[in-house]
């Protein structure tokens, strides 16, 4: 981060995603077709400036918070289907402590002081561990 403190995150689903190594393919394929890379949403976010002020966007896969990117930019973007803003991404994927989260719509605003810590080289060697490991001991609670 640039040293600003984030004033809020989001979370989303990462749906279609098997795992952190498929989202970091189809992001690379993304950004390879169609720079910036970015995520494509219905609803721009009415806290822009605090989510660009070192925000990032926080990914759900399977049930769990595993990994987060951050915010470069917010523009408007409209489709055929109705989306109105588009997420500018850093490519960089940061992998987070696991903490499971239930389904939902959307995106929700996530608090700093809610999010996920990241998961460092001096860790608690979470990071070494399968993914899947990870999914399931977050999931019990355990990590």
């Amino acid at each position: 981060m640039d040293g600003t403190r984030p004033r809020v995150h989001l979370v989303k689903l990462c749906v279609g995603v098997r795992d952190v190594a498929h989202l970091e393919l189809v992001h690379a394929q993304e950004a390879r077709n169609d720079p910036p890379l970015r995520h494509v949403t219905r609803h721009a976010p009415k806290r822009r400036e605090e989510l660009l002020a070192g925000g990032s966007l926080y990914w759900v896969i399977g049930g769990v918070i595993l990994v987060r990117q951050r915010l470069l930019d917010i523009r408007p973007e409209q489709t055929q289907d109705g989306t109105q803003a588009a997420l500018v991404l850093d490519p960089e994927l940061v992998r987070v402590e696991g903490r499971a989260m239930r389904a939902f719509q959307g995106w929700r605003y996530l608090d700093p002081q809610d999010a996920p810590a990241d998961l460092g080289p001096q860790g608690n060697g979470a990071a070494d561990m399968p993914e899947s490991m990870r999914r399931e001991l977050a999931a019990l609670g355990l990590l």
